[in-house]
């Protein structure tokens, strides 16, 4: 019987592991907005402190035609890979043991994450849908991807769905929703920023309550986009084409469908800043095309890393593969830094300071810091030291982390 255990070092699949330090420092770009400032000026480009005007718009459109949405639909289609490849099929009763062990694990790394330090945890949403996608691995390849399909389609239309509402809603009760999650009043954007520059007590109060207002209102929605997601994931990794066995002519097509999925989105963004990023139009038609097209979008920068993998450039791969293996310590990390630099108490205190541009600026710098130091760190060691402690706790045995 061959003993459950992490996978080796020599055993890994380079095209995940540079998809994944891809995808973990492209949900850094979108990210940043929402670590600086309140999360209204993440989702309303014409939201102060962030707002945008015509020399900066660009600051705004690169993020949200090439990084937002896309990104986290690649890291969710790479967890349901995972789930399939930590847990096998159903039949395996201890591999089936690890896997509960690793997403129990990781909603309580996510919970602490998100009561703690950053509201905008993927982890819990991760572990929840884990626990739902974990009973369909043993269907067939086709079964995963015409039901992830379904799910995702069926999130998309829900989201449309409450867009025509609008159309019902009386003014004045629009104007009210438009103050709460789009325009914020000048006195509580007020509130909100100095609760973030007013120590350590102030900040982690806000930060866990807007994650409890998150999860009420968003949870059903995002996981079942993320169940979606997974399964289709799931199901291209049975197939082979996460691990770069497809044609290679399928993952340029791909690719050509992912740059067509980036213009369309780039249009939508073109015709919204036209329309005065106008909140109506923004709920109805101005954020259809993102939501939709994002997958597409997301398999492109998939496809485009398999090529790069399968023409050997490793100056590119080799990097992003060194992310992508210690994603879950990046990922912290990201968090922590982002929010020693925006919370006072334990950073810097520049809540609601910065503009879009400057953001670029920090988000380009961590890139290179986490570029830099994952091969140096795992020159030394197998895996980042927050794998270590979620595979040590996942197989419930001793787990070794430097190299031999």
């Amino acid at each position: 019987m061959t003993e459950v255990a992490p996978v080796r070092e020599q055993d890994r699949i380079k095209a995940l592991d540079s998809m994944r330090g891809l995808a973990v420092l492209g949900i850094l770009a979108v990210n940043a907005g929402y670590f600086a400032a309140p999360w209204q000026t993440g989702a309303n480009p014409l939201q102060p402190p962030l707002a945008v005007t015509e020399a900066s718009l660009w600051s705004w459109w690169v993020m949200h035609v090439f990084f937002e949405y896309k990104f986290i639909t690649l890291f969710s289609i790479l967890f349901g890979a995972s789930i399939f490849m930590v847990g096998g099929e159903r039949g395996d009763v201890d591999r089936g043991a690890v896997l509960r062990r690793r997403l129990m694990w990781l909603l309580i790394f996510g919970l602490i994450h998100a009561l703690l330090i950053w509201y905008g945890d993927i982890l819990v949403t991760y572990a929840l849908t884990g626990f739902l996608v974990l009973l369909a691995r043993s269907w067939r390849a086709r079964t995963l991807l015409t039901t992830g399909a379904v799910l995702f389609a069926l999130s998309v239309a829900l989201q449309s769905a409450f867009g025509l509402v609008f159309q019902a809603i009386p003014a004045s009760e629009i104007a009210e929703i438009e103050a709460q999650v789009w325009a914020l009043p000048p006195e509580e954007l007020r509130r909100i920023v100095a609760a973030y520059q007013g120590g350590i007590v102030a900040a982690t109060t806000e930060n866990a309550s807007t994650w409890l207002e998150f999860m009420v209102n968003a949870l059903i929605g995002l996981i079942l986009r993320t169940a979606g997601v997974m399964m289709i994931g799931m199901g291209l990794f049975k197939l082979g084409f996460l691990s770069g066995r497809a044609p290679t002519w399928l993952y340029a097509v791909v690719a050509a469908l992912g740059v067509v999925a980036l213009g369309a989105i780039g249009y939508q963004a073109w015709i919204n800043w036209r329309a005065g990023f106008a909140f109506v139009h923004m709920q109805t038609n101005g954020g259809f095309a993102n939501t939709a097209l994002s997958l597409f979008g997301a398999l492109g920068y998939a496809s485009l890393i398999v090529l790069l993998v399968k023409g050997g450039v490793s100056l590119v791969a080799e990097p992003l593969a060194a992310v992508g293996r210690m994603a879950f310590t990046n990922y912290i990390t990201q968090s922590l830094i982002m929010t020693t630099i925006f919370w006072s108490g334990r950073g810097f205190g520049l809540y609601g300071e910065l503009d879009r541009p400057t953001l670029w600026a920090i988000v380009l710098a961590v890139w290179a810091v986490q570029l830099i130091w994952s091969p140096l760190w795992l020159s030394r060691f197998e895996m980042g030291p927050l794998e270590w402690v979620w595979r040590r706790l996942s197989y419930g045995k001793p787990v070794p982390i430097a190299r031999t």
